[in-house]
């Protein structure tokens, strides 16, 4: 049975600064960062599919609100909001370990052949 929620936390290191990342110039948080996690949490409640198929994902808009250092705590929420036959569309919450939203947006993921996709990437 598919859930329709489903939520992960994790304490952010020095890898997933922007700094390192090479997407800015200070040790927080990176937004590229935030997109994996948001991307990842979604892809987690797409696991009980039939074999032979995986979710990828078509779209994701994010807003990333808030700065976080290392060290700190986020917790991810991925909800589904819509099923569209083979395409999934989730509303995507972090918070930090206050509570504060540090991050929202939505994401689009839809299930494919494995096989069939990666025959098409060569």
């Amino acid at each position: 049975m598919l859930n329709t929620s489903f939520t992960q936390s994790f304490q952010i290191t020095d890898h997933q600064t922007a700094i390192f990342l090479g997407s800015g110039s200070l040790p927080v948080y990176a937004t590229p960062s935030l997109v994996a996690l948001m991307e990842n949490t979604s892809m987690k409640m797409l696991t009980d599919l039939p074999e032979g198929k995986t979710s990828v994902g078509i779209a994701i808009d994010v807003q990333h609100l808030k700065a976080s250092p290392v060290g700190a705590v986020i917790e991810c929420t991925a909800t589904i909001t819509a099923i569209e036959g083979r395409k999934y569309t989730f509303n995507l919450k972090a918070t930090d370990s206050n509570g504060v939203t540090i991050g929202e947006g939505t994401h689009q993921r839809v299930v494919v052949d494995i096989e069939r996709f990666m025959s098409k990437c060569h």
